[in-house]
């Protein structure tokens, strides 16, 4: 084995470093550059060979062959006078006549595998099936539809004898006669019927090299025959098949006059063929527009367009669609569906929810609809907490979904299966609050029941309680939820005995516990109990590329309450919304969808801007601010604080330009402390007025 040294590990350096690495017969001792950041280097150490800056040290009576890829005339000399006799020195010239050839080889190649896939896509778009063989009776050709006719892959066949593998395409014998087989019909071994052509393949001297056989599928043309002798057959099948249907059925012709209608249509509408056939499509309509109409015109297809019809005024849900017969339009045909009993049953369902939902969380993180970057990181937050039993503080403006992520939470935590209950604090007076969370004994007070009652605290243990608004507790019952934090147990209402309980505590406000703290209306002690892992959902304002897919997703929800079909927002209308600041948030955005629906004609699809009810526009943070300060006379220690604070903030988001990670890392602080102090301070409202 001979031993290498490569001098020099530029691109040329490189070339070859690559090239000679992969021969058996050579070692490369080392690779040396002065520079140590050359890119020869670095593929060195990757390849576990040397790399060094001096070659001195490798110039001993075992190095063979040293490779100068520098190109410095000195260099080559300086080794030519310390090298040992034996060693042979192959200068820079021959590295760049080296480079130049792997460039054309390169290129050649790119050229050739270009040419090959241009080949192969060729063949494999056609729809006929082709199989190439050389001269010696190997396969080299089998293209999709071969694949496809013949059911075998491609791989499994190529390289192998013709006669071995696949003898019924008689190919070897058209390489011994060199006559070619024309139209010849045969069966496939899968059953599949083909017409075939085999032919020889010349060279220049007339000397057979090869042989190709080109055939395809007739199956579907025997069968396409067979269909059209049995198409009476067919129809009288299908009139039967329309006649004996469920689904109600409705047919007019391009004029819009009836052609057919099936008995379910009758019992549905109670009109009957005399009413219907040689009348126009209008005839049976009592609520709403002719979709038969409005497909002939547009020539597009309807569906789920609600409406009523016949003299019942049944509520209908129809679909329509058009046909089509060489190109040209000869009519419509309708499917009608009776949503009556549907309608039932989703109230029924509904009332069930109710109940239900008192006891169980029904909504996962799958429904929380969100793709800024905020809400994704509150999303990411929420889905760590709910792996842990830690206490979680959702804080967020009212209307942003709070509860939302409560139910996520729970519902991906390992309490799934165990009760989840929700207790919403300011909407229980304090005189029940507490026997409510804690229970209480029998005869604890006057009308107390016999034997007593389980609290809300005992009923969810195993699982998860979560108390919404929070931040409305008074300080007695403050006082309360910091013991059963601290101790895990509860204590009756004129009891004395303590019950463990086993519960994990979500809580959520809008309230600013840190403002309400310095208040004194808010126990800190409470605040860091609640405060493990608190996790801030934007508002929708801050947000507002989740509003179109929110609305969306509401809609659908609107249509099923309301019986419509409302499919889109119109441009316009989606602007307004972006251009508003909702205040309420989420819950805003569904109350103006639902009386924008209410609005709208029964059978219109789109929302448009004269739909949504009057919105009040954004007011300016930033005047608001100005206001203030001007009419102020002083500020107090704390606003001066908070105003060094802010500006600090923002200096750190110029200096970042923008980038709110990299300003977090800057002020040293979590990237979810820096969105509340942004809210909290109004540097996010600003940015957005700027924005």
């Amino acid at each position: 084995m001979h031993k290498l040294l490569i001098v020099g590990a530029g691109r040329g350096g490189t070339a070859l470093l690559r090239m000679l690495n992969q021969m058996d017969r050579l070692k490369i001792v080392a690779v040396v550059d002065h520079r140590p950041d050359a890119p020869g280097i670095a593929l060195a150490k990757s390849f576990g060979i040397k790399v060094d800056t001096d070659y001195r040290p490798y110039l001993d009576d075992e190095l063979d062959v040293i490779l100068e890829a520098t190109g410095d005339l000195n260099e080559y000399e300086h080794l030519r006078q310390l090298k040992q006799d034996k060693t042979v020195l192959i200068p820079g010239t021959f590295t760049r006549i080296v480079m130049r050839l792997i460039r054309e080889r390169d290129k050649l190649i790119a050229v050739m595998m270009q040419n090959q896939r241009e080949r192969e896509t060729m063949l494999d778009s056609t729809h006929d099936a082709i199989i190439g063989v050389n001269r010696q009776g190997i396969i080299t050709l089998f293209n999709k539809a071969a694949e496809r006719l013949m059911d075998i892959e491609a791989s499994e066949v190529l390289d192998t004898k013709v006669s071995e593998r696949i003898p019924n395409t008689r190919l070897h014998i058209v390489l011994e006669t060199g006559c070619p087989e024309l139209n010849q019909e045969q069966i496939l071994p899968n059953q599949t019927r083909i017409i075939t052509n085999r032919v020889p393949v010349r060279n220049d001297k007339g000397e057979v090299v090869g042989a190709v056989a080109i055939f395809r599928d007739i199956t579907e043309v025997m069968a396409l025959a067979e269909e059209v002798t049995d198409l009476k057959e067919l129809q009288s099948m299908l009139q039967a098949i329309i006649q004996s249907s469920d689904e109600a059925i409705s047919v007019v012709d391009q004029n819009g006059i009836g052609l057919l209608i099936n008995p379910a249509y009758t019992r549905l509408t109670g009109l009957s063929p005399d009413d219907i056939i040689g009348k126009p499509a209008t005839v049976d309509i009592s609520e709403g527009d002719s979709m038969h109409m409005q497909v002939l015109k547009t020539k597009r297809p309807v569906r789920g367009v609600p409406m009523k019809l016949g003299p019942k005024r049944k509520d209908v849900v129809v679909n329509v669609a058009p046909v089509v017969v060489d190109g040209e339009l000869k009519g419509s045909v309708g499917v009608i569906h009776d949503v009556s009993e549907f309608k039932r049953l989703t109230e029924e369902l509904e009332k069930a929810r109710r109940i239900i939902r008192t006891l169980e969380a029904k909504y996962s993180f799958a429904d929380i609809i969100g793709y800024s970057e905020q809400m994704k990181s509150a999303i990411e937050q929420a889905k760590k907490a709910a792996l842990t039993p830690a206490t979680v503080l959702l804080r967020g403006e009212s209307g942003t979904g709070k509860e939302l992520f409560a139910h996520a939470i729970h519902n991906a935590s390992e309490r799934k299966y165990n009760q989840f209950i929700r207790v919403n604090c300011a909407a229980i007076s304090e005189s029940l609050l507490e026997s409510e969370l804690f229970g209480y004994e029998e005869g604890a007070f006057t009308g107390a029941r016999r034997g007593g009652k389980r609290g809300l605290f005992e009923e969810a243990s195993g699982g998860t309680i979560f108390l919404d608004e929070i931040g409305e507790l008074s300080m007695g019952m403050q006082v309360m939820l910091l013991r059963v934090l601290q101790e895990r147990e509860v204590v009756r209402v004129g009891g004395t005995k303590p019950i463990n309980i086993d519960v994990r505590v979500i809580a959520a406000t809008h309230v600013n516990l840190e403002a309400a703290i310095g208040a004194g209306k808010f126990r800190e002690d409470l605040y860091y109990r609640l405060h493990v892992v608190p996790i801030h959902i934007p508002p929708l304002r801050q947000r507002l590329e989740d509003i179109k897919p929110i609305a969306m997703y509401l809609l659908r929800k609107a249509n099923l309450e309301y019986g419509r079909n409302v499919e889109e927002l119109h441009e316009e209308t989606l602007q307004m919304l972006l251009s508003y600041h909702w205040p309420g948030n989420v819950r805003e955005l569904e109350n103006v969808l639902g009386r924008a629906m209410i609005h709208m004609r029964i059978n219109e699809r789109t929302i448009l801007p004269e739909h949504l009810p009057p919105l009040e526009r954004k007011i300016s943070h930033a005047r608001q601010e100005a206001e203030v300060t001007a009419s102020s006379t002083g500020k107090t220690l704390k606003q001066a604080m908070e105003e060094a604070e802010r500006q600090h903030i923002i200096r750190e988001l110029a200096a970042a330009k923008g980038n709110r990670t990299v300003a977090a890392k800057r002020l040293g602080i979590a990237i979810r402390s820096l969105y509340y102090k942004m809210e909290k301070l109004g540097i996010m409202d600003e940015q957005e007025e700027r924005n």
